[in-house]
């Protein structure tokens, strides 16, 4: 299991209509689809007894509720269950719901097939009933149809359970803030009373040098040992190995790490921004500090962008055990070459390790900004392949989220002369309709970088949390893209009440 200590409930409707012994077959029959399903979610299925009238069902959705290890429920209508029944339940869940659409048997049994069989297995009547009465109660859920044998069901089953997972994180995220956010910059603000009552995210400020207290009570044995473990881990540059002449910014961005990390688990910070403008007593702006953080699976974000680093930390804690890295990125620069367009994504140091396509160089560099010592950082080329990039704004009236499917590619020439952590890549349709789509979104300029999740999980993911969602594709026109803009618009007013 991805999620060790979390759960999902299996739930399997139907009545006291069919007598003890169809009952019976039921719950094997429903217990035996749990067990297949759960060889396919990174999440453990626990099974519950067949649920038969209101007061259990709605108990059961109550306690799921109630549960921290529960992150969501899936729900079957084995027989027939009058979905009457499951207004109360369904009216009382709080957690995510997906409406499983199958049924025991791949095969019909043409040549023996009675009413007795009939009766028993007619999922395609009670998740009916069972569909219709979520959609007259407006309950948000994922529907996935078809048997459990096929891969593709327990795969889309298994996204939206990575989802559940991401949501069950974020409600709970506790983030701090190092100063405020870049000044004038208007994308990095937003209503973060608001957030966390959407999301459940808890954004704090602290003073730079409330951090540095923590920096500066770092024993040196520790930053002795840590520094070795960047030596097995990285190419370290040879002026910052123990004897050269810049050994000594290497042990500072050492202890910077282990301070950081001592006063983000003592507050139980799962996520964390800084800003270059406001650095206290800081001797280098954190660079190899917040990268080995974000690789662990902390959510960041620069210049005090907190919505970013919400969802960074909210995708890695849905990708978790998924082959393919997840950081902190930023358009940066434009290829606009006739038929060859590229995008060049980087930051100033902090793009996580876990894109890298090769062990990365530990090396250190001028930076023009910030005013202080030059930092350390983790040197690398992202590892090419599929990928998405993400971005989170506030829109006033409501969060958007916004994503672009992307193809990570090698850069077209070597970039000996940038000292940076960098992606580069081909953003579908195509770099001037994706550009043009962002822009006429309002999507921010700091975005996640995934490789290991979808859309298809970023779709779940949001109809979970109830945030719009704008996704930028193959088949994407602008025209198309504009209008689903002015519906989004109008429709969110009129959910949300005049």
């Amino acid at each position: 299991m991805s999620f060790p200590n979390r759960e999902i409930w299996f739930l399997t409707g139907s009545q006291d209509l069919y007598g003890a012994d169809t009952l019976r077959q039921v719950a094997e029959q429903s217990a035996a689809i749990a067990a297949r399903l759960g060889e396919a979610l990174p999440v453990a299925v626990r099974w519950l007894p067949v649920l038969t009238g209101a007061d259990a069902i709605r108990r059961t959705c109550l306690d799921a509720g109630a549960d921290d290890a529960c992150v969501g429920v899936i729900a079957w209508m084995h027989t027939f269950s009058p979905a009457k029944m499951w207004i109360a339940g369904l009216d009382a869940l709080t957690k995510p719901l997906l409406h499983l659409h199958t049924q025991a048997n791949v095969e019909l049994p043409w040549a023996t097939i009675d009413m007795d069989f009939m009766n028993l297995n007619q999922a395609a009547h009670g998740d009916r009933e069972f569909g219709y009465v979520q959609s007259r109660l407006g309950v948000a859920r994922k529907t996935v149809a078809g048997h459990v044998g096929d891969p593709s069901v327990g795969a889309r089953a298994a996204g939206w359970a990575r989802a559940a997972a991401g949501l069950h994180e974020l409600r709970r995220l506790k983030l701090a803030r190092f100063g405020d956010n870049m000044r004038d910059v208007a994308v990095t603000e937003g209503d973060k009373v608001e957030a966390q009552l959407r999301f459940g995210v808890s954004v704090n400020t602290y003073g730079v040098n409330d951090l540095v207290e923590f920096v500066d009570a770092v024993p040196d044995g520790d930053i002795t040992g840590l520094v070795k473990e960047y030596d097995d881990r990285y190419d370290i540059a040879a002026e910052l190995r123990p004897g050269g002449e810049r050994h000594e910014s290497l042990r500072y961005g050492a202890r910077i790490e282990l301070g950081l990390r001592a006063f983000l688990d003592e507050g139980g910070f799962k996520a964390f921004t800084t800003n270059f403008e406001d650095l206290g007593g800081l001797r280098q702006l954190p660079g190899l500090a917040v990268q080995r953080l974000m690789a662990d699976g902390y959510g960041f974000g620069g210049e005090g962008d907190w919505k970013t680093a919400t969802l960074l930390r909210t995708l890695k804690a849905a990708a978790a055990g998924l082959p393919g890295g997840t950081s902190f990125m930023e358009d940066y620069t434009y290829h606009l070459a006739p038929g060859e367009e590229l995008i060049l994504g980087a930051h100033m140091l902090e793009v996580c390790p876990s894109i890298a396509a090769g062990r990365p160089a530990l090396e250190i560099h001028p930076l023009s900004i910030g005013g202080r010592a030059d930092p350390v950082r983790l040197v690398f080329d992202a590892a090419p392949g599929p990928a998405v990039v993400a971005g989170l704004a506030d829109m006033g009236d409501r969060f958007r989220l916004v994503a672009n499917e992307i193809e990570v590619v090698p850069p077209p020439e070597p970039l000996p002369m940038l000292p940076v952590a960098r992606a580069v890549w081909r953003p579908r349709p195509d770099l001037r309709t994706s550009a043009e789509a962002w822009l006429t979104a309002g999507a921010p300029h700091h975005t996640v970088l995934t490789a290991a999740l979808g859309t298809e999980e970023l779709t779940d993911l949001a109809d979970m949390a109830g945030v719009e969602l704008l996704t930028i594709e193959a088949d994407t026109t602008l025209r198309q893209f504009t209008k689903e803009i002015r519906w989004n618009q109008a429709y969110y007013r009129l959910a949300g009440g005049l």
